[in-house]
Order: C-alpha cells, then structure tokens, then sequence
C-alpha cells in the first residue's frame, strides 16, 4: 500500500477513531489528543502495517493501547485529571506525614505511670500488655488466676487514676495561666 493509500485510508477511518477515542476518554480535548497519538504513531509506523489485513482494526489496537498505556501511567504518578477550579487538590498526596511526638511524649508519661505501680501490679499488667494470656501470666508468676485479673484491673485502674489527675491538672493550669 503506498503512502497516499495509506493516508486517504487513516483519512476514511478518522471519523470512527474521534468516536472511539471519545468513548474510551470521556473527555473532548483527551479524546483528540489520543487521536492525534494514533494518526502519529500509525503514519511512523505504517511500514509494520501489512496490506490485505483489517486497517481499522489495526488503528484501533494502536489507539487502545496508547490509552491503555496512558492510563497505567497516570494511575502510577498518581496523577488524576479534573477540570474543576479546584484541581490542583487533586494532585495532592495521599498520605500525611505524621507526627510522632505527642505518641512519643504520651508513651514516655505512661513508662513512668507505670514505674510508679506497686511491683505486685506491676508485673502482671506488663506482661498482659506483652501479650501474654491470664493463664499464662499466671503459671509464671505462680498465682492464682483470679488474682493475677484483680492485679491487672487494679493496675489499669491505678493508671487511669493517674493520667486524669495529671491532665486535669494541666487543664487547670492552663485555665489560671
């Protein structure tokens, strides 16, 4: 097939590539600049395409796949297209950066509260904390199992005795402050 075939072909095609191109973008101007891809890249590579097989077809796999392709890529860069005025929060990342200083500072306070637990609560409630079962805490410690629940209740108690009174005060600080 010579060149001006070859053209007056792609020329005779034009009208169902735009509409496809419309159905898989959604979108006028997105669906035109896919167009214009597919013409490109099909006038480059025209000596690929080998006479007697189905043109249209043909275009329309080179046009597939260059929307496909730019599909994956957008969805990598994390990159979606909106025309709305507030667009330039879309591109904006997905994940916060947290801040780890208040949980830093808060498990600090907790190591302390606990540090001030009688040694007989204390024990049981950290290796509950560890993840250690009742049972298990129990056969360890050599007691009783409803003793090492009531010392673990008690020490969960204790700690919550502690921090509401600790924040309370700060509250009441701030307010005279």
């Amino acid at each position: 097939m010579s060149a001006l075939q070859f053209n007056q072909q792609l020329e005779h095609y034009s009208a169902y590539l735009k509409a496809f191109a419309l159905n898989l973008t959604r979108d006028v101007e997105n669906a035109n600049d896919l167009f214009q891809e597919t013409a490109y890249r099909a006038l480059k590579h025209q000596s690929k395409f080998r006479p007697g097989t189905n043109l249209k077809a043909w275009l329309a796999t080179i046009m597939k796949n260059i929307f496909i392709n730019n599909y994956r890529r957008s969805k990598r860069q994390g990159v979606t297209l909106d025309g709305s005025d507030n667009a330039f929060l879309l591109d904006s990342p997905d994940r916060v950066v947290e801040n780890s200083g208040e949980a830093n500072l808060l498990m600090q306070e907790l190591s302390v509260a606990i540090d001030k637990l009688n040694e007989d609560l204390r024990m049981p409630f950290l290796m509950h904390y560890q993840g250690y079962k009742y049972e298990e805490i129990a056969d360890k410690l050599v007691l009783p199992l409803g003793t090492v629940k009531s010392r673990i209740h008690f020490a969960r108690k204790n700690l919550r005795a502690q921090i509401t009174k600790r924040y309370q005060n700060m509250a009441i600080g701030e307010l005279a402050a």
